[in-house]
């Protein structure tokens, strides 16, 4: 393999009835840094069904091109007609390294496309760094059950590829009036490779505001002691204008929602605050919610690991320390 045949970062956008994925924003934005060691170029590859109108929202987050594979059987995402579609450009064009977002679209491309490229890929990636001295993509992600983080090069294949957790990149400014070459490929026969029929698609209808997008947490974990007293954190929310979450162990217990989860198994947040109730910090949780702007820690356990990551931390029992704060947020604003 010669490394001067691959050039370039190629990010896959993902979309879903004409609406891109924040990750891939995310991605752009951290594929401008790699691309500035490197001295190459961003490209978004977009895949699709009558998505030109989504090509000048990708210059405006800092694709320097955009490819772009227009086909009735890309309107539905289908693996077959997406990992065929990807492998075509990736195939022709030779990119020095390729990331997705590691969401259900991102996990079911990438390992089938690189696959078919004779390539590694490392998922789940939470850094991407470029190697001073080769030049390799440094891939960085939770090992061993998240106790270790990994450090993965691949420096006998091309391209590089990466799954990369959504929320833990920053996206890029907006430039406004921004705009850049867009390339119509054609792949041949995409519809003898749709080989599943969509007959029904089924969507969850959530209340409940994303996580991801809430700029304040309140977050429970084991030390809340039962569901019952997640109402504490609701009340505390709804003072601050915040979403409540959770770790693991109080999901596991059945005292939150799936959905509401932070950590390795869960979302990566980046909040404006936020604010862990009888979470311990083990580095399954500390991985999706250490580079939150203000990080307050309330915990019994003075020697719990989220004390090291925290801003502010107060010892003692949150089931008291919680009314204790609603109480004044409530007589300040009296």
């Amino acid at each position: 393999m010669s490394d001067q045949e691959y050039k370039g970062i190629y990010i896959f956008i993902e979309q879903v009835e004409h609406k891109i994925a924040g990750v891939s924003f995310e991605l752009i934005g951290k594929a401008k840094e790699l691309a500035a060691t490197l001295n190459t170029e961003v490209t978004a590859v977009l895949l699709g069904y009558q998505v030109e109108s989504l090509t000048g929202e990708l210059a405006r987050y800092g694709a320097d091109q955009v490819i772009m594979v227009n086909d009735p059987a890309l309107e539905i995402y289908m693996t077959e007609p997406y990992v065929k579609s990807m492998t075509a450009v990736v195939e022709y064009y030779k990119p020095e390294i390729v990331l997705y977002g590691a969401t259900a679209i991102g996990r079911d491309l990438a390992p089938r496309v690189s696959a078919r490229v004779h390539t590694g890929l490392t998922a789940d990636c939470t850094r991407l760094e470029i190697q001073e001295e080769t030049n390799h993509l440094m891939m960085t992600r939770p090992a061993f059950g998240g106790n270790i983080m990994a450090t993965i090069l691949c420096p006998e294949h091309r391209p590089q590829m990466a799954t990369v957790r959504p929320g833990v990149m920053q996206r890029m400014a907006v430039v406004d009036g921004a705009n850049c070459p867009v390339e119509d490929f054609k792949v041949d026969d995409l519809k003898s490779s749709m080989n599943v029929e969509i007959l029904e698609i089924l969507k969850k209808i959530s209340k409940k505001k994303d996580i991801m997008d809430a700029k304040v947490l309140i977050a429970g974990g084991r030390g809340m002691g039962c569901a019952e007293n997640f109402k504490l954190l609701e009340e505390l929310a709804e003072l601050l204008g915040g979403t409540v979450a959770a770790s693991r162990a109080a999901v596991d217990a059945g005292w939150q929602e799936k959905d509401g989860q932070v950590g390795q198994t869960g979302k990566t947040v980046r909040p404006d605050l936020y604010i862990a109730c009888g979470i311990s910090g083990a580095i399954q949780h500390l991985t999706g919610m250490e580079e939150s702007d203000l990080i307050i820690a309330i915990n019994q356990d003075e020697t719990a690991p989220i004390f090291e990551v925290a801003d502010y931390g107060v010892v003692g029992d949150v089931c008291k320390i919680i009314p204790q704060m609603i109480q004044t947020i409530k007589a300040g604003r009296a």
